[in-house]
């Protein structure tokens, strides 16, 4: 039995060992198909990262598809059931990396886009792909770079639809229409090392932090929105002391994370740490890293047509959330635009054994397809 068109595509990208930041081949398999719709193509490598800009029509509304074609190692190889870069079918499920996060909704882009042409040579607007192979890296010279490079010259981004896997138990029935900011802190508190015998010689960093992390850490920062949960505050890493049990170490190493809603900003966050760790008497140093702020797309033409591209094909609407983690649309979001995920069950992604449906691939390239009428024919 002959394969489908997205199930080939699927195979043939998940079968390219594209293991962050390195591209395999993807994105050329991805080019020719766009060139042979008439998309012009513009390769950007920035450092150790393959991305490509492609566009299709000069006019508004500027839509754009934006997805990654890197993927996270495999893991343990013993424990896969097949190989992770052998793409198998399994009672209706496609194995192998990436089959999820995700290659599946990258052929699944480029097979609606072929569809939609097809039927709509002379469509509407412009239509572009913006695609990177470092969304799983560190994400520094991937979609930002591009998004920085098109924003220089004034070609920025109206509607986008981000293919991650946003799907919780059948695709479509969740849409991600924004995500939560998140920023880290990097803490160190100084104190006096010394014998545990002779405290009053010594000054205990992490006695003297405690009582300020139990603070934050029990601190309620905002309330959240119609679409937004609370803001979180979590220390996932602590380090202090030299292994010895005998010695009180100088200095105390935390570091700690926000995933914060629209409630608040960066710049209060930072505000109302420091004024914690001061009315505290910490002697500190303290560093920030902001990996993205938060957006969100409530209302407009494409959630529009998203709602009813999915609802056409699942006969139910889907339901719309701001959970999880960040994703590239934190930086396309920059440009202004309406910015949506929208992809296959996220249940297995980076997982050893990931897999999709191959029916959700099909569907999904329908609502993609869908999406596309609605607001370009």
């Amino acid at each position: 039995m002959t394969d489908s068109p997205v199930l080939a595509l699927a195979k043939d990208l998940i079968s390219r060992q594209s293991v962050t930041p390195e591209d395999a081949g993807c994105q050329q398999l991805m080019i020719e198909r766009l060139q042979a719709l008439g998309f012009e193509i513009e390769v950007m490598v920035f450092e150790d990262t393959t991305n490509f800009w492609a566009r299709r029509g000069s006019q508004a509304p500027l839509f754009a598809f934006a997805g990654h074609t890197d993927v996270v190692p495999a893991g343990p190889l013993d424990q896969w059931h097949t190989a992770p870069f052998e793409p198998t079918v399994i009672e209706g499920y496609l194995h192998g990396r990436g089959a999820a996060d995700m290659k599946g909704s990258l052929a699944c882009m480029i097979v609606a886009v072929e569809r939609f042409i097809a039927e709509h040579p002379d469509h509407n607007g412009s239509l572009a792909f913006l695609i990177t192979s470092d969304e799983e890296g560190p994400f520094i010279n991937g979609t930002t770079r591009v998004v920085d490079t098109l924003m220089a010259r004034d070609e920025n981004i109206e509607m986008c639809i981000v293919g991650e896997p946003s799907s919780t138990h059948a695709v479509g029935d969740v849409v991600k229409n924004g995500r939560r900011g998140s920023m880290t802190g990097d803490l160190r508190v100084k104190g006096t090392q010394g014998h545990v015998a002779y405290p009053h010689l010594a000054n205990n960093p992490v006695h003297q932090a405690l009582p300020a992390l139990s603070e934050l850490a029990t601190t309620k920062w905002d309330n959240g929105n119609d679409y937004f949960p609370p803001t979180s505050f979590q220390i996932p890493n602590l380090a202090a002391g030299t292994g010895a049990s005998n010695v009180i170490p100088g200095e105390f190493d935390v570091q700690f994370n926000f995933r914060f809603s629209t409630e608040l900003t960066d710049s209060e966050i930072k505000r109302r740490v420091h004024s914690t760790l001061d009315a505290h008497g910490l002697d500190y140093d303290l560093n920030w890293t902001l990996s993205g702020q938060p957006f969100l797309t409530d209302a407009g033409a494409l959630l529009d047509a998203v709602v009813k591209g999915v609802s056409d094909v699942n006969h139910k609407a889907p339901d719309l959330l701001t959970t999880g983690g960040t994703s590239d649309g934190r930086f396309i979001a920059k440009m202004g635009g309406q910015v949506v995920e929208l992809g296959p069950v996220n249940a297995t992604i980076h997982k050893v054994n990931e897999c999709v449906s191959i029916a959700d691939l099909e569907k999904l390239t329908d609502m993609y397809q869908n999406i596309l009428e609605n607001v370009l024919a």
